[in-house]
């Protein structure tokens, strides 16, 4: 099957190794030999069309007619005709008979693209086909038979039209009885570079001039940006440098200079009103690791305080490093507690004798051990907290806890970070949750 998909990426463009995008052509030529319906999903301009005709050609009905129709460039009042048919005086303006698509293509393929924006009415005749290939011309009551295969495309979710009412249900099912799902071009990052290239040089060949080469910098900016118009929006970006580039060696900031909407980013920030003052990710992450900072130094200079002025001596600095909080104790909680159990301007002559807490238990009675100047120093010098201050580390860490809060549910824990359901997604991805 991998050469089989090889042959199939040679033979109509298609360029990438992502496991998703291999994926996509592995289910298209497994269901290109049957006639089920295929219902292929994706953003605008990640090739939906292409899949379209890599499912007609492989199937028995390669040597029949194939067309590509596009439901939301198609009037309403005009659409039930256009693939329909009409008889002669069914509405104005319609001076004869004229066969519809289904009619016309009977044995072929009919790709249907943007099927979310098909209107509710033609919606009910084209569930009639997918079930028992009847349809009925307008202006006709005579029913007709048609044996057309369907593939459909969409870049809107189905789902959620279907609770809205724009899109009927029954339809739905039936449309997506083998789902293809193509992924966007800013989650294929290593395929970015290698389109670029070949929509580069395939302009240099048509126009007989020296293809453009991109420094490591200018190839980076490329990566990192989210390309909302995909595998189209890069093929303009190419050409418009091919052509407006003096130098045929472009770095990072002349790339910039020509392309300045490569600057923007898409990380995930707070979502607050319009106009707020919102956090940025960074910032985000730094006042985490402050916040955790200053929990950290309480509660090392409460130990420190509680040791001077009992004069306690701890066993070994080791063990207090391999000691735990109880289970279900914060740090917080705990500095809390302690406060009030050991009020501020107490002196060793006024404080009780509290027993000792969460420490080993001991045969006899506890004696408390006096640490001499050395002793001392050596701890002091041993409680050297570092702090970790990878930014990755720390947003994995944030992302983890969010998902153990709410047990895995993507949605809630997208809504408690305050990023978007498919930034959490690329996230998850990227580190591997």
């Amino acid at each position: 099957m991998a050469d089989q998909i090889q042959r199939i990426k040679q033979r109509y463009g298609i360029i990438g190794r992502t496991e998703a995008l291999d994926r996509a052509l592995d289910t298209a030529l497994r269901v290109a030999s049957t006639d089920l319906s295929v219902l292929i999903t994706g953003e605008s301009g990640v090739g939906k069309e292409i899949f379209s005709r890599v499912i007609h050609d492989n199937s028995p009905r390669k040597h029949e007619g194939f067309i590509a129709i596009n439901c939301g460039a198609i009037p309403e009042g005009t659409i039930n005709s256009e693939l329909f048919g009409h008889e002669k005086g069914a509405f104005t303006g319609a001076a004869g008979e004229r066969k519809g698509y289904f009619e016309t293509y009977d044995g072929g393929t009919i790709f249907l693209d943007e099927i979310g924006e098909m209107p509710l009415n033609t919606q009910t005749f084209l569930l009639r086909i997918l079930e028992s290939g009847e349809f009925v011309r307008v202006g006709s009551n005579k029913v007709q038979r048609t044996s057309v295969r369907i593939i459909a495309a969409t870049n809107v979710n189905l789902r959620e039209n279907v609770q809205k009412g724009k899109f009927r249900e029954d339809l739905y099912f039936r449309l997506n009885t083998v789902p293809i799902q193509l992924p966007p071009l800013r989650e294929r990052r290593e395929d970015i570079y290698l389109l670029f290239r070949r929509f580069a040089l395939d302009f240099a060949e048509k126009y007989r001039l020296e293809p453009l080469e991109l420094t490591q910098d200018a190839r980076q900016l490329l990566e990192n940006y989210s390309w909302p118009g995909n595998i189209r929006e890069l093929k303009n970006v190419a050409d418009q440098l091919s052509i407006l580039s003096e130098e045929r060696n472009i770095d990072g900031v002349a790339l910039q200079r020509k392309m300045p909407q490569l600057n923007q980013r898409h990380l995930p920030s707070i979502a607050g009103p319009s106009g707020a003052d919102g956090l940025q990710e960074r910032e985000i992450l730094y006042k985490v690791l402050f916040d955790m900072k200053k929990d950290l130094n309480d509660l090392k200079s409460l130990v420190f305080e509680l040791i001077s002025t009992n004069n306690l001596e701890m066993p070994d600095a080791q063990q207090m490093k391999n000691l735990r909080l109880p289970e279900g104790s914060s740090t917080a909680s705990v500095i809390q507690r302690m406060e009030e159990e050991y009020p501020e301007s107490h002196t060793p002559s006024s404080q009780p004798n509290y027993p000792p807490r969460n420490f080993p238990e001991t045969d006899g009675d506890y004696e408390p051990i006096i640490l001499s100047n050395n002793q001392r120093r050596q701890y002091d010098e041993s409680e050297i907290v570092e702090e970790n201050l990878s930014l990755e580390d720390n947003e994995r860490q944030l992302i983890n806890k969010a998902l153990e809060k709410h047990q895995g549910h993507r949605r809630e824990a997208a809504l408690d970070l305050g990023i978007s359901e498919r930034t959490l997604y690329r996230k998850i991805e990227k580190y591997g949750l």
